[in-house]
């Protein structure tokens, strides 16, 4: 018999399992909160319940965290770790130390099956989507290592958001409610690649998170190179969906443009961006390619970056330059990926 995972379990549901158990429903609250914020990962740490019910539960659920398999420190602080899932599969996530506090990236699916052309993720596939728990036990699992209190929640790692979308809105509720880690909505961002209906979707939810579009290109004949989702949700389509997301939830959107070496990231390419943008309530992140060993693209020259920022705030676009973070552990946006264990020899990765 597969166990029950207590981490995926909102307090309705474990309630509902001590119901089952003929045990008191309160027992179900107590159970949760051991999970979603003391961080528990062996029954024997629930001090607060009787023995028998341990018993009871050690034979039909666990508590659902994940075995850290290895991490790696960068030189500003950045943690990377890889979590091993209860089969076998593996995922990378992600801790980013901050002045304002502590955030953590983490990954929805083993692997990807979106294709970026500039993308370590989506090499070898997707395997499967991640449960809610399995992405809150990313969450916990760091907070538990680290020491340090997370306020804010990025999902951004391997796998594809809006493609496991029913588990990810789960995990959004379970970490944002007051029985978890009650970490406000506006301190959580989930990001696309452009995938149309989950975008709509996620608009009727009218959620307090922010949207965050991976755009990469001012055009079909661009993107279609890089992004093979845009041969099925071409840029015009893509960005009538966002403006949709904008006029639901009156929430500003956030623009992901990757800037490769001469590819994307010339001037006309600038101003093209920043007519297709004109009028959406929206934010530019810029991000010079974070390279993977796999690709050929490489990252544009700093010079390059400041000069296509220059030109999309005369457009009137709000444009920021990502702060690179974890680059030289390969931590940094689009550099995650699904490992085999066998990658992680010792604790520490060298």
């Amino acid at each position: 018999m597969e166990l029950v995972n207590l981490m995926d379990l909102t307090v309705a549901e474990t309630e509902d399992l001590l119901a089952r158990l003929d045990q008191p429903r309160y027992r179900g609250r107590q159970i949760h909160k051991w999970v979603h914020q003391k961080g528990a990962t062996e029954l024997a740490q629930m001090t607060d319940l009787p023995l028998t019910l341990r018993e009871k539960l050690q034979d039909i659920s666990t508590p659902g965290g994940l075995g850290m398999t290895a991490r790696k420190t960068a030189r500003d602080g950045t943690i990377k770790y890889l979590f091993t899932l209860n089969d076998g599969q593996a995922v990378e996530s992600v801790f980013l130390p901050h002045d304002y506090g502590s955030s953590v990236c983490v990954s929805s699916q083993a692997g990807c099956r979106m294709g970026c052309r500039f993308c370590a993720s989506t090499i070898g596939g997707l395997v499967r989507n991640l449960t809610a728990g399995e992405i809150y036990a990313q969450v916990m699992g760091i907070r538990n290592d680290s020491g340090q209190r997370i306020s804010s929640v990025v999902i951004m790692g391997s796998g594809e958001p809006m493609d496991n979308l029913p588990h990810v809105l789960k995990f959004i509720s379970m970490i944002t409610s007051a029985d978890g880690l009650h970490i406000g909505a506006r301190h959580i961002t989930v990001s696309t690649c452009g995938v149309v209906p989950g975008i709509k979707m996620l608009a009727t939810e009218k959620l307090q998170i922010t949207l965050s579009v991976s755009l990469h290109a001012p055009n079909d004949g661009i993107r279609n190179r890089i992004m093979p989702i845009n041969k099925k949700y071409p840029v015009t389509v893509l960005i009538d969906a966002c403006k949709e997301y904008v006029s639901i939830t009156g929430r500003r959107i956030t623009f992901e443009y990757a800037l490769i070496d001469g590819f994307n990231d010339l001037r006309e390419h600038a101003r093209e961006l920043g007519n297709l943008l004109k009028g959406i309530l929206c934010h530019v992140n810029l991000i010079p390619l974070n390279e993977v060993e796999e690709r050929e693209f490489r990252r544009s020259a700093p010079a390059r970056v400041q000069d296509f920022a220059g030109v999309l705030e005369k457009s009137g676009i709000p444009v920021t330059v990502r702060r690179e973070m974890g680059g030289d552990i390969d931590a940094a946006c689009g550099q995650l990926r699904r490992r085999a264990a066998r990658d992680s020899a010792v604790p520490e990765w060298r």
